[in-house]
């Protein structure tokens, strides 16, 4: 099982949860949440242990997040396309997919966990330019992903 497959296991994710999280509010308002536990994690400094609650309310957004919204009610947005193909990419054990793309979605995963342990050590360290160094790496890798995976459902829906 990978980072990927645990994650969804973890969040619970289920075909009516996928359709609801394929709605480009949904897909749209999830990139709020490394930043977000960025500032909850930073504001220790500022409220101590009281952080640890805001560090939840994040943990909260995200379980919440792909329950929010109704499914969409048309497939053309990038953002729904984008996590149409995750699905994709999360069955590609019984539905294999073209190598092409599974290469680059190695990569495009490794350079995001790179960004997220810069990141770690930037909170860790409270260095404000590791911590966007991290970010910045983070999500231009999982926006450049989520652009992959738009790729992916057009080839396999073809």
């Amino acid at each position: 099982m990978d980072i990927a497959e645990l994650s969804a296991r973890l969040m619970g994710m289920d075909d009516t949860t996928w359709q609801r999280h394929a709605n480009p509010w949904s897909g749209w308002s999830r990139m709020t949440i490394l930043p977000l536990i960025c500032l909850a994690i930073w504001s220790r400094i500022w409220l101590g242990w009281g952080a640890l609650w805001l560090v939840l309310a994040v943990v909260i957004w995200t379980w919440l997040n792909p329950r929010l919204f109704g499914p969409p009610q048309h497939h053309d947005a990038w953002m729904t396309k984008g996590v149409l193909g995750e699905r994709i990419w999360l069955n590609r054990k019984t539905a294999p997919i073209p190598i092409h793309h599974a290469q680059v979605i190695r990569l495009l995963t490794f350079s995001a966990a790179l960004g997220v342990a810069i990141l770690a050590i930037g909170l860790w360290r409270l260095e404000l330019s590791w911590v966007i160094v991290g970010l910045t790496l983070a999500i231009g890798a999982k926006l450049w992903f989520l652009d992959r995976m738009v790729w992916l459902l057009a080839d396999t829906s073809a």
